[in-house]
């Protein structure tokens, strides 16, 4: 069984020539030269892709093929006297029309369910690397947003006379601390009983629930506004109003080791640049947290254009959101109250690869799908 890559909602400039005006034979050229380029790295010659086609075809009217695919600005020729490359537009049309990338083996799923069921405490660090060790490139997961996190309670603690820290435990992810602006001293048993007016209110909500409850709440409570109640709502309003507006995507990176093994990374200066834009592109981010916001939450891939960014030149993104309802339909859910509950849920996050854009498609995505699945069904337990 395989499954239709899903089109990018990243938008991305259409190529030059559309699959839908492709012939069978410029199709089938076109298939071959992309496994080709993946197999080895090096531009695909006639001779070579004749042993990937499922007919046979001459290797005079192969190059013809190679020839009019060159001419839609699909394949390319990186020197003189070597054979062809995909284009990034031909590369777009492979994996938005051409690929089918089957479904995992038995063997893989249940391995894949062991390890991340395995994953303990943070799940994104063992995640980005278990990515990293199935795919063999560099695995990724962009933490949960804590805006879409279900909330199970709350701390507050006075570490000075003008600072609370506040530590909030959602019911998945990590535990987030903010430290807010607040005058007081020897107060900590009423902030104690304040948390607890808080949690009672807040626990079992997202936080833009517990914010919209709580202006509710303080509304009702004008009359009274030294009591207090009235005082907890209103530190609990600051406390998630700047949770809501500080909380920035933390985007979680794995060993760079696979990467390197990579032959188009065998430059010191390229995996440098490669290194600092991971590190600090807003584009890359901007581009996951929009993945999270899709309405059609499935594998996406996005090719050097899509990111801006030069030192991503001739490298992919494969990402797809999990949480939520993200990824169920591609794993098995016995629990099937607990599926239909979260299946309308938004999406917590995201997680994928980052590779040269020669890498295994039809490897990869089925990996990274299957992981969604995985952690979607953890994280709803």
């Amino acid at each position: 069984m395989s499954e239709r890559v899903g089109q990018s909602p990243v938008p991305h400039p259409s190529p030059a020539g559309e699959a839908s005006v492709l012939s069978e034979r410029q199709a089938m050229v076109l298939r071959a030269v992309v496994a080709a380029y993946v197999a080895d790295a090096n531009p695909a010659s006639s001779t070579a892709v004749s042993h990937l086609l499922p007919v046979p075809l001459s290797t005079a009217s192969i190059r013809n093929t190679m020839a009019e695919l060159a001419a839609l600005d699909l394949l390319e020729k990186p020197h003189a006297s070597a054979g062809r490359v995909p284009t990034e537009g031909g590369l777009r049309i492979f994996l938005d029309h051409l690929l089918e990338a089957p479904s995992l083996s038995a063997y893989d799923q249940r391995a894949l369910a062991d390890e991340i069921e395995d994953v303990e405490g943070d799940m994104m660090p063992g995640l980005a690397t278990l990515l990293s060790l199935r795919t063999h490139q560099l695995g990724f997961a962009m933490r949960p947003r804590l805006d879409r996190l279900t909330l199970r309670h709350l701390s507050l603690v006075r570490v000075a006379e003008n600072k609370l820290l506040v530590v909030v435990v959602p019911k998945v992810g990590a535990t987030r601390q903010r430290v807010v602006e607040d005058v007081g001293r020897d107060d900590q048993i009423e902030l104690d009983q304040m948390a607890t007016a808080l949690n009672a209110r807040v626990a079992g909500r997202t936080l833009p629930e517990a914010h919209r409850m709580l202006e509710r709440e303080l509304r009702d409570l004008e009359a009274e506004a030294r009591s207090l109640l009235f005082r907890s709502l209103a530190l609990g309003m600051r406390i998630f109003q700047q949770g809501i507006s500080a909380d920035e995507a933390e985007l979680v990176i794995t060993s760079r080791s696979n990467l390197l093994a990579q032959p188009e990374f065998n430059d010191p200066d390229r995996i440098r640049g490669l290194m600092r834009a991971l590190e600090t592109s807003e584009r890359l981010v901007e581009l996951l947290s929009c993945l999270i916001d899709s309405e059609a939450p499935d594998v996406s891939v996005a090719l050097g254009e899509d990111l801006e960014e030069p030192a991503l030149r001739r490298c992919a993104v494969v990402a797809i959101p999990y949480g939520g309802g993200a990824g169920h339909s591609s794993a098995h859910v016995e629990d099937m109250e607990s599926r239909d509950a979260e299946a309308s849920a938004e999406p917590l996050g995201v997680i994928g690869v980052i590779g040269p854009s020669r890498m295994d498609y039809a490897r990869v995505i089925p990996v990274v799908r299957y992981c969604s699945s995985l952690v979607s069904l953890k994280l709803s337990r």
